[in-house]
């Protein structure tokens, strides 16, 4: 499986068989509920307490780039537009997504910050 599908299907960084998340996106009591280790090769997702802080930066980033497209979009296609109904879009827009922010956020931190190494079939190991 390529990178960019298996990352858009959650799976393992290493060996893109297992899954990341327990549950699916759908599922809002439980969207956040990780796998601690890979159900495939057992590589440690989070390789260092604190990992996934930085995950609060890629979906930072996504936020406000929606915020700009959203804006952008509002006041150049409406003729009358007033502040209250901008600020409403991007508050259901942000609350619709967080989910997804949320798992594209920590699936970005794991593909491009993590230490994980090219799975070679016989990996074992318990980072």
């Amino acid at each position: 499986m390529s990178g960019l599908l298996a990352f858009f299907r959650g799976k393992c960084p290493q060996c893109r068989k297992g899954n990341v998340f327990t549950h699916t996106v759908w599922n809002l009591k439980r969207f956040r509920d990780m796998n601690e280790h890979c159900p495939s090769c057992q590589v440690k997702f989070e390789s260092e307490p604190g990992f996934f802080w930085g995950a609060m930066y890629f979906s930072y980033a996504y936020t406000v780039a929606f915020l700009i497209i959203i804006g952008f979009f509002y006041f150049s296609y409406f003729e009358e537009y007033s502040l209250g109904w901008y600020i409403g879009a991007i508050i259901g827009f942000s609350l619709l997504t967080a989910p997804a922010s949320f798992r594209m956020s920590r699936l970005l931190m794991m593909y491009l910050a993590a230490p994980y190494r090219k799975y070679r079939g016989n990996y074992k190991g318990t980072r």
